[in-house]
């Protein structure tokens, strides 16, 4: 109670005092820019996908624009120490999106290399995608998958690095004919998410869907 008095939750965007619970006020919440995505047909993110790897469907929930307000909260969530961000966030995704018919078998987040978990202290998908699982009764798995070099893909460009990028990623449990929901924070070049889809779709008869907070 005294840390609340002396150290108030505020809007990220105008700095009102707000419910601990909450990452914006009611009037700067009418400006983050939702992306109004329809799951099973086709979006901004389905087709920026469908350009690197086979995707059956692809939802953002918001758009990811310079000085925008869906960077910000973005961006508390990875490198403010603001874990729980995960979890309101995760509670917008569910009042939007509708499976359907198209209900993956199982949620997997791009891992982080263990060196950089070790500096943030968390990954900043698994409180999301955890508070997801539980939101539409599908499981989770956020060891599936392991990311073998600390530089990300986009970093790796010259030739003598071609193939850390080829194998950024590697499966570490069999797994086949599944639908995996792939989840990451903001959709930018794709390099990392076409790297984590390919891992999957070479595993077994597997399909792959997309979820991210925000596409660029």
């Amino acid at each position: 109670m005294l840390l609340n008095l002396l150290f108030p939750n505020r809007c990220l965007h105008c700095n009102r005092i707000i419910n601990g619970a909450e990452l914006v006020c009611e009037l700067c919440f009418d400006q983050i820019r939702f992306t109004h995505h329809h799951f099973s047909e086709t979006n901004l993110l389905k087709e920026k996908c469908s350009l690197l790897f086979p995707v059956e469907n692809a939802f953002a929930l918001m758009q990811f624009e310079e000085e925008s307000l869906s960077r910000k909260i973005v961006h508390q969530l990875k490198y403010a120490s603001r874990e729980k961000t995960g979890k309101t966030l995760a509670g917008w995704v569910s009042e939007r999106l509708d499976f359907g018919k198209e209900k993956p078998d199982l949620l997997i987040s791009v891992p982080l290399h263990p060196k950089k978990l070790k500096e943030r202290g968390y990954n900043q998908l698994h409180l999301f995608t955890e508070t997801l699982s539980e939101n539409f009764k599908i499981p989770y798995d956020h060891h599936l998958i392991r990311r073998n070099f600390y530089k990300k893909a986009q970093a790796l460009k010259d030739k003598r690095h071609r193939t850390e990028t080829e194998n950024l990623f590697s499966i570490v449990k069999n797994i086949e004919n599944k639908h995996v929901l792939i989840i990451d924070d903001v959709f930018t070049t794709g390099n990392t998410m076409s790297s984590v889809a390919w891992e999957i779709l070479k595993a077994g008869n597997n399909k792959v869907s997309v979820l991210v907070m925000a596409v660029d």
